[in-house]
């Protein structure tokens, strides 16, 4: 995030976006599509997330470009998200963290979403197996779909939030890490009001924020939305950079204005302060523009 700014870049080739490039609805047209994503922006941006439904959808065709996806990736310098959203019980959540955590897994990134609504503890496979593998896990805790509320804004018997719980357990397996912990939470940018009655200051660990763009949010609702909590905010936008596409040149450039209007907002990452991290102008990964971060 100090090299390349605080975006995430989601790859989500939906059928929409991968006629809109002039591509086939097909595993042609989405390894097209997203190796042309990760060619274009995987030295420019600091965060590539592939949402795993629209490479299954072409079962194991599509999974195999997943695999290609993640791989390349990880050679352009990018750091990858897994939007898997996978969330289970005992043997069941072991095979998930064998699959998005595992070391020797073509689809473990360097971190994955999960869900805990079948609760937190529920985690446990995968949040060990991340641990011991130098992984990350981002846990959905306050999601920006209006029907997500039911569930996460209903009162515990202790009066918090379902969310807040969620919180405070991750802030729990966070405790005492330096500079972050690796678990982080996601907490849509469009939730408005509800991010600033959640309590996000003892988290210590990342906040992926989806919404920015397309979705409705913009760089100054971070502010409203995070308060304290801005200087661990990765903000992810997918529709509004990927639809600049298909030219390589155009999908830099929106990524580049996008970063550029974080940057105006979120404080420098504070956490990270202590990495050896380059600044020079002469840096191959920093988009033009960003090299002062």
């Amino acid at each position: 995030m100090r090299a390349r700014g605080p975006l995430c870049v989601g790859i989500d080739p939906h059928p929409g976006l991968l006629a809109a490039w002039g591509l086939p609805d097909d595993v042609t047209g989405l390894e097209r599509f997203s190796r042309s994503v990760v060619a274009a922006l995987g030295d420019r941006v600091a965060v590539l997330k592939p949402q795993v439904a629209f490479f299954e959808r072409f079962g194991s065709r599509g999974v195999g470009v997943l695999e290609t996806v993640i791989s390349e990736a990880r050679d352009t310098g990018a750091l990858t998200i897994v939007d898997a959203k996978r969330g289970d019980i005992g043997s069941t959540m072991a095979a998930y963290a064998d699959a998005y955590a595992g070391d020797g897994s073509l689809l473990a990134g360097d971190a994955v979403t999960m869900t805990p609504y079948l609760g937190f503890g529920a985690l446990r496979p995968v949040l060990d197996r991340a641990a011991a593998t130098g992984r990350g896990v981002f846990v959905l805790a306050l999601t920006s779909n209006p029907e997500g509320a039911g569930v996460q804004h209903a009162r515990t018997a202790d009066g918090r939030t379902v969310a807040q719980a969620v919180l405070d357990a991750v802030a729990a397996e966070n405790a005492g890490a330096q500079p972050l912990g690796s678990v982080g939470v996601v907490v849509g940018a469009t939730v408005g009001e509800a991010g600033r009655e959640h309590d996000l200051s003892r988290l210590n660990g990342p906040v992926l924020a989806p919404g920015i763009g397309a979705q409705g949010a913009t760089a100054a609702d971070l502010t409203r939305v995070f308060g304290a909590a801005l200087p661990n905010v990765l903000a992810s936008s997918s529709r509004e950079v990927l639809a600049a596409g298909p030219s390589a040149a155009g999908l830099r450039a929106a990524a580049e204005r996008t970063i550029e209007a974080l940057t105006a907002v979120l404080p420098e990452p504070d956490p990270f302060a202590k990495w050896d991290v380059r600044h020079d102008d002469t840096h191959p990964a920093l988009p033009p523009g960003t090299a002062s971060r």
